[in-house]
């Protein structure tokens, strides 16, 4: 018998992000194609999201201009979405807290349980440790059953 999922991978934070947040602020967002951001920052702009990339460059990537920091993000942002390691992204989920996200996504591989306690404690959503091109699919695949 498989073991229940982590409470960060609650199936309806999850949909609720993919199908009801509209802008995603990337954490590590840059300006290079190579990186993983960049392949998923194009993948949200397919499935309709704006993006808004979140790098201290601040350079525009993929047509929108970026910002050195959440705060700077002069307009209401849905979900921000993560791209550091485990150690350095629970201060952006406080900062997604701060600035009213209605969702905070922590990418494959980045765990912080305190982080995702103080959000959801926040009364904010938070997904950690899967990718929109891993769970966009199962959406389709779940609506398809």
């Amino acid at each position: 018998m498989a073991s229940p999922a982590p409470p960060w991978l609650d199936p309806d934070d999850i949909r609720f992000m993919l199908e009801e947040c509209d802008t995603w602020a990337v954490v590590g967002l840059g300006g290079d194609p190579a990186r993983t951001a960049y392949g998923i920052a194009r993948l949200l702009q397919q499935h309709g999201k704006r993006i808004v990339p979140i790098h201290p460059s601040a350079a525009t990537v993929l047509g929108e201009p970026g910002y050195a920091s959440l705060a700077e993000v002069p307009f209401p942002v849905d979900v921000v979405d993560v791209f550091r390691r485990s150690e350095a992204a629970g201060e952006f989920a406080d900062q997604a807290v701060r600035i009213g996200a209605r969702g905070v996504w922590f990418q494959l591989g980045v765990v912080d349980e305190a982080a995702y306690r103080r959000t959801v404690d926040a009364g904010v959503r938070m997904v950690m440790d899967t990718c929109p091109a891993m769970e966009w699919p199962r959406l389709r695949r779940e609506r398809a059953s």
